[in-house]
């Protein structure tokens, strides 16, 4: 397992970054890298579950033979401040098996917030330069639908 930590300064205040972290809807339209589609089902009471479908028709998905699922949970929210989530990908091998916890903490910056991301749990399927990357592509769309690019 390995942990992932980014940060970024985002262009826009708490509250809105924070909706963006929570609300399922918003979820589907950045939390994802390149070269994937997202859809959010939401299961109520804080859980929801993703789906993320690879658009090369050669890629090699975790759940099916061309997507990733994942079901989520919030298990500590505190608008404007800190999301804590735990993931889990719904797949049969055992290298990718396994609770993740995510924790994104947000402050005021200079410009709007800065959202930390520590993911932790990482399974070792995963190599961590990918997750890296994967976070900072998301979170460069993150900013784009923040600034009203999105």
């Amino acid at each position: 397992m390995s942990t992932t930590r980014v940060s970024r300064v985002l262009p826009a205040p708490r509250d809105a970054v924070s909706r963006a972290l929570t609300e399922p809807a918003l979820i589907a339209r950045w939390r994802f890298p390149e070269g994937m589609r997202s859809t959010v089902e939401e299961l109520g009471d804080g859980a929801f579950r993703v789906t993320l479908t690879y658009d090369a028709p050669d890629a090699r998905g975790k759940t099916t033979a061309h997507s990733d699922t994942y079901r989520a949970r919030f298990t500590r929210v505190v608008p404007g401040e800190l999301v804590v989530e735990v993931d889990e990908f719904e797949t049969d091998d055992p290298d990718l098996r396994g609770e993740m916890t995510m924790t994104v903490t947000l402050c005021d910056a200079e410009g709007g917030t800065e959202l930390t991301a520590v993911h932790e749990g990482v399974p070792a399927g995963i190599p961590p330069e990918q997750n890296e990357l994967g976070w900072r592509m998301a979170l460069d769309r993150l900013a784009a639908l923040l600034a009203g690019g999105g």
